[in-house]
């Protein structure tokens, strides 16, 4: 994978949530970077901290 997935599921109400910042080639995100999304449905905000198989290795 070469980033956070640009759409998860919601945690509160199984709607779409989509990552508000894509992912920018010069700037990747990283592990232990933090990727926000945010619900269509309810509005929620999720942060999720990056783990090394979200992201490329370096």
């Amino acid at each position: 994978m070469t980033g956070p997935a640009t759409v998860i599921v919601c945690i509160d109400c199984g709607g779409r949530a989509h990552l508000v910042q894509e992912n920018d080639p010069e700037s990747p995100y990283r592990s232990g970077d933090v990727a926000v999304y945010r619900c269509e449905d309810c509005l929620d905000r999720w942060d999720v901290v990056l783990e090394d198989e979200d992201v490329e290795p370096d």
